[in-house]
């Protein structure tokens, strides 16, 4: 559970959010955020299943057991479904 804190603040970050936001989606305040991010506190499995749908990722790549993530297609076209896969290969393959 090493990586918890900082896939947390990777997460809040990339999504453009401040603690105190995540705080207030979470029912938290924003110290304990903190705290989570640091590594000074792990939050609750309840806790730890909100992060996990507020950001859709799941919970164990939140806790480091799995790297994957995963990307939210819906609204896309097949084609553009397509293009963004074969991007994805070209960068793993590269």
């Amino acid at each position: 559970m090493v990586d918890f804190g900082s896939r947390l603040k990777t997460l809040r970050l990339r999504d453009n959010m401040t603690q105190a936001q995540l705080a207030q989606k979470v029912s938290l305040t924003k110290s304990v955020i903190s705290a989570y991010e640091t590594g000074l506190r792990l939050p609750s499995y309840e806790t730890l299943i909100q992060i996990a749908k507020i950001f859709k990722v799941s919970t164990d790549y939140l806790l480091g057991v799995e790297n994957k993530q995963e990307i939210d297609l819906s609204g896309l076209s097949q084609s553009e479904i397509d293009a963004l896969l074969n991007l994805i290969k070209a960068m793993k393959y590269s």
